[in-house]
């Protein structure tokens, strides 16, 4: 299968358990990579509503990002991937990973990151 990356979507976004995530907000990434057909896409050479529009995809995971407050980053993967399947049959299959950066843990630590997976 073909594929199509997004990666390091970058946001400051107000999510996490600790109720002070949620009022200063925290650093957040977002990978996005879609499988499907794109060749046939690709030899006709037509537009974005014939393929993996990654531009629409990172509208949906900003509007997640910047929408309502959730405390868990699996929560946050499962609303992005969730509606970017949705909007897009031609993806068979779609990884969207979220990564909170310097999470509040004792360790120094750069990241904690959730993936998911989505199949048809």
């Amino acid at each position: 299968m073909d594929r199509i990356t997004i990666k390091s979507l970058s946001f400051h976004a107000k999510h996490g358990h600790n109720e002070q995530e949620r009022i200063d907000g925290n650093h957040f990434e977002v990978d996005i990579v879609a499988f499907g057909d794109f060749r046939h896409v690709a030899k006709q050479d037509e537009g974005l509503h014939q393929t993996f529009d990654y531009a629409k995809a990172e509208e949906i995971a900003r509007s997640v990002m910047h929408g309502i407050s959730r405390k868990l980053i699996e929560t946050l993967c499962k609303e992005i991937g969730d509606r970017i399947f949705g909007e897009f049959p031609i993806a068979r299959s779609l990884n969207v990973s979220v990564r909170k950066l310097s999470p509040p843990v004792q360790t120094d630590a750069a990241y904690a990151e959730i993936t998911l997976e989505w199949n048809r």
